[in-house]
C-alpha cells in the first residue's frame, strides 16, 4: 500500500495523520466512476476509503490492489467522524497488512479476506 485514496462522500482533510498519504477522489477526475476510481486506485496501490458498499463488494472477488476501508458507522457529526477514525486508525492500518477489505463500525472493525 502506498496511501488512501478518500471516497467523495467523505470530508477531503482529516484531523489526523495516518502513516501513508491520504489522497482525495477528485484528484482522479471531475466526477469520476466507481470503475475510474478502482483504476486509479489499483494502478497506484491505494486504499480506497468510502462509504459506498459497491466497492467493498467489488473487493471481495478479486485481489489487491486496491484494498478497500469500507465506513460503515453512518453519517456523524464532523468532529465525531475525525474522532472516531483517528481512534480506529491504528488498527485499521495494521490489518490492512494482511486483509483486503475492512468494515469499519463505530465500535469495531472487521476484517475480510
Amino acid at each position: 500500500m502506498k496511501g488512501y485514496l478518500l471516497d467523495e462522500n467523505l470530508p477531503a482533510r482529516l484531523t489526523f495523520t495516518p502513516s501513508l498519504p491520504v489522497f482525495n477522489v477528485s484528484q482522479v477526475g471531475e466526477s469520476p466512476t466507481d470503475c475510474e476510481v478502482w483504476a486509479y486506485a489499483r494502478q497506484r496501490h491505494l486504499v480506497i476509503v468510502t462509504k459506498d458498499a459497491d466497492f467493498a463488494d467489488r473487493i471481495i472477488s478479486r485481489s489487491p490492489p486496491p484494498w478497500v476501508g469500507h465506513l460503515k458507522f453512518g453519517n456523524l457529526r464532523r468532529r465525531e467522524y475525525h474522532a472516531l477514525l483517528a481512534r480506529t486508525w491504528p488498527g485499521v492500518e495494521k490489518l490492512l497488512q494482511t486483509h483486503k477489505l475492512l468494515n469499519v463500525h463505530a465500535d469495531c472493525v472487521e476484517a475480510i479476506g
